[in-house]
């Protein structure tokens, strides 16, 4: 069985067997995505989507988590809106091709997915998730709103309403509450999660994926304009967001470790 990996600075990528291993790789920093894992796992998609030998890809995160989300210390350095814009950009072509890969995609997440990492993890076909890890879309935190098709994945998981909730209280869910109201697949037990990812790609490997991934083309159709819509409204209101004082609160109290007071402005 021929064994294939390609490491970048940010990212693990490892081929075998027709599936695709993307490991997230800053276990330093909880994985949150700075700019070049961001273009990293970019790379990394377009690679794995133009090998018509891999039919599964599977995406975790090295160490204590899959994703704490973006690198707020390093978004904090953005100068201005041009490189704002050029972010969100490849965040959104990020969202967009995940969501549309004619593979079947996997998130396997043990310890904290929160914000953009959550996000992302939505964007995958099956999501697998420990007992004891920490789901949230916890942007509210910090004045702001969700990126990465947050809002569509939620949606389409929860209903409208749902996520609405989800998103306004932004509070962390254990596994056992995140499969229950339908945000995850699969629960395993702390430490099975490997374990439980092999057993849902030999699954997937015993399946005519052709047909499954056809499945996913005939919902796309539907589906995508309404992504590529949400993801552009994500980018426009996040700049928004980022120029109010809501925003500027937040940020001063998670540096400062305090609850912040907001006041609506």
């Amino acid at each position: 069985m021929e064994t294939n990996t390609s490491t970048y600075e940010t990212i693990i990528l490892k081929k075998e067997n027709k599936i695709a291993y993307l490991t997230l790789n800053r276990p330093q920093a909880l994985n949150a995505m700075n700019v070049l894992m961001l273009r990293e796992f970019l790379d990394c998609l377009k690679e794995v989507e133009k090998d018509k030998e891999v039919g599964v890809l599977v995406i975790k995160g090295e160490g204590k988590g899959f994703s704490s989300g973006g690198d707020i210390k390093e978004m904090l350095a953005l100068a201005g809106k041009e490189q704002f814009s050029s972010i969100m950009d490849t965040i959104n072509e990020l969202a967009l091709t995940l969501y549309s890969m004619k593979k079947m995609t996997i998130a396997g997440i043990h310890g904290a997915a929160a914000g953009l990492g959550l996000s992302l993890a939505l964007a995958c076909d099956y999501m697998i998730c420990e007992e004891d890890s920490k789901l949230a879309m916890n942007f509210i935190g910090i004045g702001l709103i969700p990126d990465g098709g947050g809002h569509f994945h939620l949606s389409e998981r929860l209903g409208t309403v749902q996520a609405k909730k989800l998103i306004w209280n932004g509070r962390i869910l254990e596994g056992q509450e995140a499969l229950k109201m339908g945000l995850v697949d699969e629960l395993t037990a702390p430490g099975k999660l490997e374990h439980s990812i092999d057993q849902y790609v030999q699954q997937c490997l015993q399946m005519p994926i052709a047909a499954m991934v056809k499945t996913k083309e005939v919902y796309l159709k539907l589906t995508r304009t309404r992504l590529e819509m949400m993801l552009e409204e994500e980018k426009q209101a996040q700049w928004l967001m980022r120029q109010t004082e809501d925003h500027k609160e937040g940020i001063k109290a998670f540096v400062e470790k305090r609850k912040p007071v907001f006041t609506g402005r």
